[in-house]
């Protein structure tokens, strides 16, 4: 049967478009289909893009003020976020220009409105014009993302209330936020936020912050945020919300109450799989509206594959993209395709957090004997001159082979310090060694010399 593409792709974030470019460039006739006007998804829109630029911003204003050289910028906590997100929006234009002109190189036919799935092969394509059109296709990629999860007690359309989405069009002024959720996206915003000269609580349902960082990484992050003022309130739960035209008002199972200005809720997100038309397929998603995959990014209908947010963990956008490419690549047939694994972590608060490989935790508890090496950011004359002088980096190795197992980073530029350690991990026949820092000859000054402090700091712990 002749179908008019061989491969549709529903959502244009980063796991959409990765499926797509793979497929086009392999000669494939390719359609992407997006809910919005645009194509970026929530990733350029809502997601990594515009919170990335507004912790630049703020970054910039913190760095500014504690430079001694440089007058004060004056009072922080009465500006509206609509202001210091105005650069944001800027970075999202020229976004979506870059990623709407690979479509056009490439010839990729875009399509703006929701899709639903009438059959195994064919789409309905609710236009953003009020249109209707069918499509049918030879295979399909299901690459909607996710969204805040929203639990039904609580008023989401409150003027005081927010998630992670919403937030970004906070437009008036607030002295005390309430961020309930303290995992990745919790704790960014928290630093963002008090960098801005808000009071900041921080409800954590765990017992400690991002607990499945390296605990020395975890503890310096918690460590930070107090010392930038955010309260962080360990191991509680939300009873109700109460909501006022003036404040909102938190009640905790513990018997605490917390009043502020707003509430950012930060606690867990769902797969953005409603009216997909999952029905007519036999296909169903979880509680969260995730899809179960294979290995291979199959979903249990032949002829269907899901990438991205909308299978869950990682749930990052650097992930993403290459599990659109690696579900083309099985469409296409490209054998010994591999999985998607050992993907960096990417944490950018203020200062970022990055980590790759193994933990003190894991290793201790895979009884593998492997030693430290360390080495301080306040040491390093590169972080003296800048002023970024918060952080660390830490190398975890083998005792006896010297095979780098994991690197974990708390710092200014983190999260691209950490890919120097990555490409010595990915290194076969030997080539993973801790001697490659030790041996190598770093510019100085630089953050990277810090490779070189931690393996000769790591060699000196062995007898």
């Amino acid at each position: 049967m002749l179908y008019d593409y061989d491969v549709v792709v529903i959502g244009a974030g980063p796991a959409g478009e990765g499926a797509a470019m793979k497929l086009t460039k392999e000669g494939k006739r390719v359609a992407v289909i997006d809910s919005r006007s645009q194509v970026g998804g929530n990733c350029t829109h809502v997601g990594t893009i515009p919170s990335k630029a507004l912790r630049q911003t703020v970054f910039n204003i913190m760095r500014y003020q504690r430079d001694s050289m440089f007058r004060r910028v004056g009072e922080l906590s009465n500006v509206p976020l609509s202001q210091v997100l105005d650069r944001a929006h800027k970075i999202i234009e020229q976004q979506v220009a870059v990623h709407t002109r690979f479509y056009d190189r490439n010839q990729v036919s875009l399509y703006y409105g929701h899709a639903s799935f009438m059959d195994a092969h064919t789409l309905m394509v609710n236009t953003l014009e009020g249109g209707r059109e069918t499509i049918t296709f030879g295979h399909a990629v299901i690459a909607t993302g996710s969204r805040p999860y929203q639990p039904n007690d609580i008023d989401f359309d409150h003027k005081r209330v927010f998630d992670s989405d919403k937030i970004l069009t906070l437009d008036y002024p607030v002295h005390k936020l309430i961020i309930y959720g303290a995992g990745v996206i919790g704790c960014e915003y928290a630093s963002i936020f008090v960098g801005l000269g808000y009071k900041v609580d921080l409800i954590n349902t765990q017992a400690q912050l991002l607990s499945y960082l390296d605990d020395e990484i975890a503890d310096a992050l918690s460590y930070y945020l107090r010392e930038l003022g955010v309260l962080i309130r360990h191991q509680e739960q939300y009873e109700r919300v109460e909501t006022f035209d003036d404040c909102v008002v938190m009640h905790l199972k513990s018997g605490k109450k917390i009043k502020a200005d707003a509430i950012l809720w930060c606690n867990g997100r769902a797969g953005n799989t409603d009216d997909l038309g999952l029905e007519n397929i036999g296909l169903a998603a979880n509680s969260r509206g995730q899809l179960a995959v294979d290995t291979q990014y199959r979903t249990s209908v032949e002829n269907i594959l899901a990438a991205g947010d909308v299978i869950g963990w990682p749930s990052l956008a650097s992930a993403a993209y290459d599990q659109g490419r690696c579900a083309a690549a099985h469409i296409l047939g490209i054998k010994d395709t591999p999985h998607v694994e050992d993907v960096p972590t990417g944490i950018y608060t203020i200062p970022e957090i990055s980590s790759l490989g193994k933990t003190e935790k894991q290793l201790t508890e895979e009884r593998v004997p492997y030693e430290v090496g360390q080495a301080f950011f306040r040491h390093l004359a590169r972080a003296q001159i800048t002023g970024e002088t918060v952080g660390m980096l830490k190398i975890l190795f083998h005792r006896e082979t010297l095979e780098i197992l994991g690197i974990h980073c708390f710092g200014n530029n983190a999260a691209e310090i950490v890919h120097i350690g990555q490409a010595i991990m990915q290194q076969k026949n030997g080539g993973n060694s801790l001697q490659y820092f030790a041996n190598t000859t770093f510019n100085y000054p630089t953050m990277a010399e810090a490779y070189r402090v931690a393996a000769l700091n790591g060699l000196n712990r062995l007898f």
